[in-house]
């Protein structure tokens, strides 16, 4: 008799102290990787919203910590030269329903400098052990 196998993926390790950012587009994932890096973290952006393949930051990244930046249509209008429909930050936030419920570090962007973004997200990441 054959083993059964799980229905679950299985993924390789995460790599410590890679910081991975997902969020809607104009939430401000490529700002704050800039400024984590500037920081000396191992951060990297990952296009999630433009995926089908829920997991896909998981399998590419392999991040010890994932942050998720969200933004509201509103400023996501004002701070892009792209004018995006609700429907498709709607959509974007379905393919990143999962990244949502696995992030370690959720910021909402709407009021935030990015300095303020960087600081909040850096002290959340010291409270997790992951350090430049």
């Amino acid at each position: 008799m054959a083993p059964e196998r799980s229905s679950r993926p299985t993924y390789a390790p995460p790599v410590p102290g890679r910081v991975a950012v997902v969020g809607v587009c104009a939430a401000g994932k490529s700002t704050l990787v800039a400024l984590l890096r500037q920081a000396g973290y191992d951060a990297r952006s990952c296009a999630q919203e433009h995926s089908y393949v829920g997991d896909m930051w998981r399998r590419l990244a392999r991040p010890q910590a994932l942050v998720y930046v969200d933004a509201s249509l509103d400023v996501i209008s004002r701070r892009s030269q792209v004018d995006y429909e609700a429907g498709y930050i709607a959509e974007q936030r379905r393919r990143l329903a999962h990244a949502r419920e696995h992030c370690h570090i959720y910021v909402h962007t709407d009021a935030l400098t990015p300095a303020q973004v960087l600081a909040h997200v850096a002290a959340a990441l010291a409270e997790l052990g992951v350090t430049p």
